[in-house]
């Protein structure tokens, strides 16, 4: 090879970087250096130099690789070889020095495969993969016959302070394919996904709110933790993952009080453990946990706690652990209890299924109106909510907040519901028990289901169907890719009316009789798309992604625009490339978004242009930033309709429609459609109103807004 390299290291999977050293004795010059980098420049001022290049026969020092004050890569000729190398006696600069410098932002705390490609003639640098700067440079050999013909450079960190992290770093031949060095053998990291969080509230402040305290008060809530690879791709290893409460501030562990029980417990069918004692292990790449925090914010001078997620057999690396966001622990809230007949009496006005109102962990502040909020919402749930609605004559429901004090949030007890004689009825309040159904509790879905299951024979266990209901959206995904391939369309209608009878909830109907069709058609995608590649370029999917959601949505007069695709790849949470998972994570959410569009109803809204009723696939924040506006909120009844992009399959409302608005109070609020009798008329005609006609009917909605779409 025409440049050679030795590297000083422990050996280990994961290295600091002052750890390490490149010796590079180079005749021709030609060589690539590839390394995955992790980077937390939170605490170390902008510039930085983070490879630094010297001769042995001085004492100082010249960047090889930078970031400048606005977070972009730069690679500097090398010494002794371009005569456009900094000047070792002369300091300069950094944005003197001719270098390839990338013109992207370059992402800190996570990890990014960084390509340096020296050449006699250019320099080039490449992220994760991809060229994103070239330098064409002078080589001194071409100046300068009698050169030495052997120089000997050392490559470095500069900072022993800098908290930088390398994995597979590695000094290669020029002919070497970066491209290879990057799809090969990536880093691991820790993170949590907040779709699957339930039971938690989160305020405008960013903090999670969680019930807790002594045993009778306290409530589980749940988390799941990934272990991926830096591609997103879940890391099937046996592995148990950790979690323990600290103190937000500081990071110190909660203390355990004398004689009082640990400060995090966790659950196992139904039983209390001490977290540290019973940690989750991983399956699939995902450990689920089910957490109680026995201690309350006001015991411990108001602090704010935080639970951390590690996996200690991997060792102690910051990418190797994860953090929840700030915890207020509180005591149950203290709402009036309505008495047990009265109780009864309401609870017969529920005589469809529930719906849900949207709160997700898509939830932030707005960005666009910084020290803004949208009075008087301040907190949001997220997870999965108890609310309760009325659905009689017609099919188009949804939600109105609860208008008390400064939560737009429901509260565990009270939910507010519309009756549905007319869009416009009158409102009723009821109360519902603290153990009331999860999800969408429905009284009509036990008597529903019961008639129908009375005479079926079970032909799926009835583990199974315990499972199934009492399981988080991750096991009950597992279990229907389990069940699905051998089951017939039969088993499956037999299957989702015993979860709607033991559930009580018939929306999980609609997400498990489209299971079937979702798999296999994802899978096959998947399998066109990705011709057994682990990895593919985000463009080479863009054609046939398109093509089967027109496909599904028939729908042929209206393509995905270049918006749609972008939320589609933060949906995936993939960049450049996408690997199977995220294939899977965008397709369930798509699937049954297509699968809406394919109703009548919903079709003729999708694919009308003048007015557009449906923008395309937006954000909450991009709704409420058009709403809302740089001069204020717009005319109250303004709406747009948009699909929530937290709720994927097999979530209850997956592919449901929200209705965005601004309410005669002058705020912005997010209401769930209901559409259950669209999916229970199938292929029938329906003698109604079209849905346009319903939604202007509606006392707080008066006219279609535009949306300002921000990517």
């Amino acid at each position: 090879m025409d440049a050679s390299g030795t590297t000083d290291s422990d050996g280990s999977d994961y290295t600091l970087l002052k750890d390490l050293k490149w010796k590079i004795e180079e005749e021709a010059g030609t060589f690539s250096l590839c390394l995955w980098i992790y980077l937390n420049t939170s605490a170390t001022p902008l510039p930085i130099i983070i490879i630094q290049q010297a001769h042995s026969d001085t004492s100082s020092s010249v960047p090889f690789l930078a970031l400048n004050k606005e977070k972009h890569m730069m690679l500097f000729p090398l010494l002794f070889l371009h005569k456009e190398a900094p000047d070792q006696e002369n300091s300069a600069s950094l944005t003197e020095i001719p270098c390839a410098c990338s013109e992207i932002e370059f992402p800190t705390d996570k990890w990014v495969h960084v390509g340096c490609e020296v050449s006699a003639d250019f320099m080039r640098l490449h992220i994760d993969g991809e060229v994103v700067g070239m330098k064409a440079v002078t080589s001194l050999r071409n100046c300068d016959s009698n050169s030495n013909p052997l120089q000997k450079v050392t490559l470095s960190s500069v900072d022993n302070e800098l908290n930088c992290y390398v994995h597979k770093a590695n000094v290669l031949p020029l002919s070497s394919s970066i491209k290879d060095h990057y799809i090969k053998d990536p880093p691991l990291q820790l993170s949590i996904d907040s779709s699957c969080a339930s039971e938690i509230e989160e305020g405008s402040d960013g903090v999670w709110s969680i019930v807790g305290g002594k045993a009778s008060c306290r409530r589980n809530f749940s988390l799941d933790v990934i272990l991926s690879d830096a591609f997103g791709q879940p890391m099937n290893k046996e592995l148990e993952v950790f979690s323990s409460l600290l103190y937000d501030d500081n990071g110190t562990p909660v203390e355990k009080p004398n004689d009082a029980e640990a400060p995090l417990l966790t659950s196992y069918d139904g039983i209390e453990f001490t977290s540290f004692d019973r940690p989750s292990k991983l399956l699939q790449g995902r450990a689920s946990f089910k957490l109680k925090i026995s201690q309350l914010s006001s015991k411990c001078d108001n602090r704010l706690f935080k639970i951390k997620f590690d996996i200690p057999k991997l060792g102690s690396y910051p990418f190797l652990e994860v953090f929840s966001r700030p915890i207020r622990c509180i005591s149950r809230n203290r709402n009036t209890r309505t008495p047990s007949t009265v109780l009864k009496k309401s609870t017969l006005l529920v005589n469809k299924c529930n719906r849900l109102e949207e709160k997700s962990s898509e939830v932030k502040s707005n960005p666009v109106h910084e020290g803004k909020s949208f009075p008087p919402q301040k907190r949001v749930k997220l997870g999965l909510e108890k609310l309760a609605s009325t659905l009689t004559a017609n099919p188009l429901l949804f939600h109105r907040p609860d208008e008390e004090g400064n939560s737009h949030a429901f509260n565990d007890n009270q939910v507010e519901v519309m009756s549905t004689t007319s869009l416009e009825g009158k409102r009723e309040t009821i109360e519902e028990t603290e153990n009331s159904l999860s999800d969408s509790g429905s009284v009509e879905a036990k008597n529903s289901a019961s008639e129908v299951m009375a005479s079926e024979r079970n032909l799926i266990s009835d583990l199974s169907i315990f499972k199934y209901c009492l399981g988080g959206l991750n096991e009950r995904s597992l279990m229907l890719k389990e069940i699905t391939p051998s089951a017939s369309d039969q088993d499956m209608d037999n299957f989702s009316q015993q979860i709607s009878l033991y559930s009580g909830c018939l929306h999980h109907r609609h997400q498990i009789m489209i299971s079937k069709r979702l798999i296999e058609e994802g899978t096959k995608a998947w399998a066109l798309i990705s011709q057994n590649n682990d990895h593919i370029h985000w463009e080479n999917i863009i054609y046939e992604v398109e093509e089967q959601f027109m496909k599904i949505a028939c729908c042929n007069s209206r393509s995905l625009a270049h918006q749609d695709f972008e939320l589609l790849r933060r949906i995936a949470g993939c960049w450049d490339y996408i690997t199977k998972e995220n294939f899977e994570k965008m397709w369930c959410w798509l699937y049954p978004v297509a699968f809406t569009l394919s109703k009548d109803w919903i079709n003729k809204l999708w694919t009308s242009t003048s007015p557009k009723w449906i923008e395309g696939f937006i954000t909450k924040e991009e709704a409420e930033a058009s709403l809302y506006g740089t001069t204020g909120p717009q005319e109250p009844g303004t709406f747009i309709l948009r699909f929530p992009t937290s709720r994927s399959w097999p979530h209850p409302d997956a592919g449901s429609l929200v209705v965005t608005f601004i309410g005669t109070d002058n705020a912005v609020h997010h209401r769930l459609l209901s559409l259950d009798y669209i999916y229970s008329c199938g292929g029938r005609e329906m003698n109604v109103k079209p849905l346009q006609d319903m939604l202007l009917a509606e006392p707080e909605l008066s006219r279609l807004g535009r949306t300002v779409r921000s990517h």
